[in-house]
């Protein structure tokens, strides 16, 4: 057994029923979405029993997070039938942990991310590159093969690159889709808030969208959107969670997310592009790019000095122009820039980070 959880958007669904259909041929496999009728009146255990009986061998159950106690029954599953391999995904990561004690030991849980400026580059351009580790990075072994000029393919990442569909003639409504579905359902669902709270959610992401990266003044943000103060940083987490924004926090405490929150960015390039509009800005493009992709494998926390840490390391992130003043009291400090194709010294390319995963 086991799942696959990540923000909506990035291919749970999809990648799973490429599986089937490549697959389907040399076993008895079955799928499932789990706000089907069908479990108005069985349960999953129901299903699995039936399923089982006819020799089947992989089920998916795709949307597990509709279906209530659905932690319970897996486990139920889990022990009843070995034989049974069982893969089940979740659109909002939310339900998915509130359910996952119930799992523990018996289905380990993956993170799907959205697409690295790598996977965009062999998903739509067939342009492949290995994944290099930071180390690569910062000693410039980086190297997109066969391309010359990586900021034009960059450029367009950074605008539409970060959701698979990216090329579909809806994308821009499929997005909002997106959007509305996890501030309006997913985010009150799980929290038990009122329609009217739902769309409350939604004018905080406006906020954020028309501000970011900024530090979160709660009393100034709660009279903007018209809450408590004291609930917004539960709002703040929820969004989170749920791939709408990325919280920046310092090293108080010393454990991965338990720092104080230090600056807010909405989650991804793409999302930044769609909900700033006009008003988007390059510098914070920059810094939801960088912070993006790099808190898929590291600890990235805020920096003292400059703009980011990870594991002693401080980076300062800007365009071509940008220099190393604000590193100067750094132990081990870079210059990530924008607009440049190569780097040299600890001067770094932005868009090569973009190959870590």
């Amino acid at each position: 057994m086991f799942g696959i959880v990540g923000p909506r958007g990035v291919g749970k669904s999809t990648m799973v029923l490429q599986y089937i259909k490549e697959n389907m041929d040399s076993h008895r496999m079955f799928y499932v979405s789990a706000d089907q009728l069908y479990f108005s009146s069985h349960t999953l255990v129901d299903l699995v029993d039936e399923f089982a009986k006819e020799g089947g061998e992989q089920i998916f159950i795709d949307e597990i997070h509709k279906y209530e106690n659905w932690s319970r029954e897996l486990k139920q599953i889990y022990d009843s039938h070995p034989d049974v391999k069982v893969g089940f995904t979740g659109s909002s990561v939310l339900d998915i942990y509130k359910g996952y004690a119930d799992l523990s030991r018996r289905a380990p849980i993956f993170m799907m991310q959205g697409l690295s400026f790598r996977e965009y580059l062999m998903m739509f351009h067939e342009i492949e590159v290995p994944v290099y580790t930071l180390n690569d990075i910062l000693g410039h072994k980086a190297k997109i093969i066969k391309v010359s000029h990586p900021l034009p393919l960059f450029r367009d990442y950074l605008e539409r690159g970060y959701y698979p569909f990216a090329n579909d003639s809806d994308y821009e409504l499929r997005l909002r889709q997106v959007v509305n579905q996890t501030m309006e359902v997913d985010i009150p669902l799980y929290a038990n808030m009122n329609a009217s709270t739902g769309r409350k959610l939604k004018k905080l992401l406006a906020v954020i969208a028309q501000s970011v990266p900024f530090k979160p003044v709660m009393d100034s943000i709660a009279t903007v959107v018209g809450v408590s103060r004291n609930v917004l940083p539960d709002y703040f987490l929820y969004m989170e969670q749920a791939g709408m924004i990325g919280q920046l926090r310092d090293d108080t405490g010393g454990i991965r997310g338990v720092g104080k929150v230090d600056k807010v960015y909405l989650d991804n390039t793409s999302l930044a592009y769609l909900l700033g509009e006009t008003a988007t800005d390059l510098g914070n493009i920059r810094e939801t790019f960088f912070y993006n992709q790099m808190r898929v494998t590291f600890d990235v926390i805020s920096s003292r000095y400059s703009d980011f840490e990870i594991d002693g390391k401080t980076f300062e992130v800007g365009g071509k122009k940008k220099g190393k003043k604000q590193l100067s009291v750094a132990k081990e400090g870079y210059v990530v820039k924008d607009d440049i194709e190569f780097g040299s010294g600890n001067i770094i390319p932005l868009w090569a980070f973009g190959l870590t995963y």
